[in-house]
């Protein structure tokens, strides 16, 4: 048979779970990802695009589940419909699982490390767990008509259900039943005060950023600190995580008073003012982002810590014009990671300690790789189900360099 005569419609056997939210199945010898699936399962797919190594695939019937399969618990996420919750109907602690092994499987072969075996992997919930209702800031798209909505799954398609289960509950309360400007990107915040912002930016008639409720600014709070966070910039979705990850950091960065520590990547300066109460007013944090609107916060945020510095530049060009050498680096980089030059600058200056976050397994795991072959040794790893209901994850890892002694 060939490639013109297949049926778009195949039955598979799925295997393990691989990066990205899909499952790898076969057919005919040939690699099909599948989308909307669990590992063990008989399925029936629907091809939805065919390339020369691989197929990309998406369920439509389910003939012999895996006991992980729940009742989706988002009513508006799976084919068809929104691209929001990807693993909605796996059960939660079997989605950890999943997430961790995909996260083994990419250290393995992307980073050469092992971090551990796959069928013992597992992701570590994020405060109490709890799968739905964690999400603290949302952006929805307009549609032609003003109508606000998800996006589909990889489409300028919008679905105008906006119950999706990341969110609490009234957080979206009105937004569907109001009007949008055509194109705009609709940001919703609810804050620590528990006050929801909601903020417009861009459309197609041109109308700038215009705040539609509450104020442009919301009220975060971490370790006892309070920031001002433009609601249109980021900030962690997982109303938990930035307590979290400010507290392992300070743990996994072993600062002592007096010491330097780059903050890279570092936003609003959350990690910078955790890592400032280590080194203290005898030591010296450099804080950098690209973000003007991240610099203005953890500036102001920052005022009363008169030995953090705040940088407002590439981490590249940053690294480039530091004279002191850091006894840490922290690295928060986007989904795309660090990178081979970010990662070669950082070992050419001798940083003993690294605490590296990765939200996607894959680039994480090539960073991992590139500090290993720079010579550091990785001491832990964590991975964090930061985004439930999704295939998405949150890794840390704390890494050891070579010094020149």
């Amino acid at each position: 048979m060939n490639a013109d005569s297949e049926a778009d419609d195949l039955v598979v056997r799925t295997e393990a779970a691989a990066n990205g939210g899909k499952c790898v199945a076969r057919h005919d010898g040939r690699v099909v990802f599948v989308r909307y699936a669990l590992p063990g399962e008989t399925v029936r797919v629907r091809v939805l695009d065919r390339r020369a190594s691989y197929w990309n695939a998406e369920v439509t019937e389910v003939l012999e589940a895996s006991p992980a399969r729940i009742e989706s618990l988002c009513p508006i996420a799976g084919p068809e419909q929104s691209g929001c919750c990807d693993l909605a109907f796996a059960e939660p602690s079997a989605a950890r699982r999943i997430k961790g092994a995909v996260v083994a499987n990419q250290l393995a072969r992307l980073g050469d490390f092992h971090w551990c075996d796959e069928e013992q992997a597992s992701a570590e919930p994020v405060g109490d767990g709890a799968p739905t209702g964690w999400r603290s800031r949302v952006r929805l798209a307009t549609s032609a008509d003003g109508r606000a909505g998800f996006h589909r799954y990889h489409s300028d398609e919008l679905v105008h259900r906006l119950d999706c289960a990341q969110l609490p509950s009234g957080m979206l309360a009105g937004v569907a039943d109001t009007t949008w400007p055509p194109g705009a990107a609709v940001h919703v915040a609810v804050d620590d005060d528990g006050v929801r912002h909601i903020v417009t930016a861009g459309s197609r008639g041109g109308r700038k950023t215009a705040v539609v409720e509450g104020g442009y600014e919301a009220v975060q709070r971490v370790g006892g600190r309070t920031w001002r966070i433009p609601v249109t910039a980021f900030w962690q979705a997982h109303r938990d995580a930035p307590e979290l990850y400010s507290k392992l950091v300070v743990e996994w960065a072993a600062l002592e008073p007096g010491m330097t520590a780059w903050d890279l990547y570092g936003g609003a300066g959350v990690f910078a003012a955790a890592l400032a109460e280590a080194v203290g007013e005898t030591g010296h944090v450099v804080t950098v982002d690209t973000s003007r609107g991240a610099a203005r916060s953890a500036r102001t945020a920052l005022a009363d810590l008169g030995w953090v510095s705040v940088v407002n530049d590439s981490v590249r060009r940053a690294l480039s014009m530091q004279r002191r050498r850091a006894d840490v680096a922290v690295l928060d980089p986007p989904r795309t990671g660090a990178g081979r030059e970010v990662i070669d600058a950082l070992a050419a200056a001798e940083v003993r300690r690294i605490v590296h976050i990765g939200c996607e397994a894959a680039s994480f795991a090539r960073d991992v790789g590139l500090y290993r072959a720079r010579g550091y040794q990785v001491e832990a790893v964590r991975v964090f189900d930061s985004f439930p209901l999704t295939h998405h994850v949150e890794c840390v890892a704390v890494l050891t360099g070579p010094t020149s002694g």
